[in-house]
């Protein structure tokens, strides 16, 4: 008999994502790569539905509740936040979004998290979109784009390139083993790329 607990306890180890068969694309680039942009662009053009894992991360903060100050006091002792954390809420979005389809941008960012992802939700990506961008170009938008972000100074940005490089490349490099890995070249014109984005997506929409 299926009940209401037993659903419950499914929800809770992930299985029941893996049964709703959903698709998720892992976006990964270094900052200033353009994700968010062309992320927007795939939400308007495919219906995906776009998660940030570090705007989940700052929202749960906001929120107030436990789970948040916890995450907040975390990241302010300079302290990685726990794969799992990042994963049940990436969950939770998941399931309360009532979409099938899933952008999941700058996660996982590193080894540990990509593992930790698969074995808790049961949920392989259908592939990884990585937008490849010299570390020059980034530097140039980054510092050109004024957003107010304090974080947009040159040393803490080429910190952010250290971090990217180190953590996320094994990660690109195992799905790339898989033969999941769609590179675009995140150096040209935002029109561009989209095509090029375009191009990756469409196959997998005229099924």
């Amino acid at each position: 008999m299926g009940t209401a607990i037993d659903a419950a306890d499914k929800e809770v180890n992930g299985s029941l994502l893996s049964e709703n068969k959903v698709t998720v694309v892992f976006v990964l680039g270094g900052p200033g790569s353009g994700k968010g942009t062309q992320c927007a662009n795939i939400v308007q053009e495919f219906g995906y539905t776009h998660l940030s894992a570090g705007d989940l991360l700052r929202a749960e903060i906001k929120s107030g509740s436990e789970n948040g100050t916890m995450i907040q006091n975390m990241i302010k002792e300079g302290k990685i936040v726990p794969s799992e954390v990042t994963i049940k809420l990436l969950q939770r979005a998941i399931q309360e979004s009532g979409n099938d389809k899933f952008l999941i941008d700058g996660f996982p960012r590193n080894e540990e998290n990509r593992a930790a992802f698969e074995s808790v939700t049961g949920i392989a990506p259908e592939f990884v979109l990585f937008f490849d961008c010299s570390e020059e170009e980034m530097e140039r938008r980054l510092l050109s784009r004024n957003q107010g972000r304090e974080d947009d100074n040159i040393d803490t940005i080429r910190k952010r390139f250290k971090v990217f490089l180190e953590s996320s490349l094994p990660v690109i490099e195992y799905y790339n083993s898989k033969g999941k890995v769609r590179k675009i070249d995140a150096a040209k014109p935002i029109e561009e790329v989209f095509e090029a984005v375009k191009a990756v997506f469409s196959p997998l929409h005229d099924k």
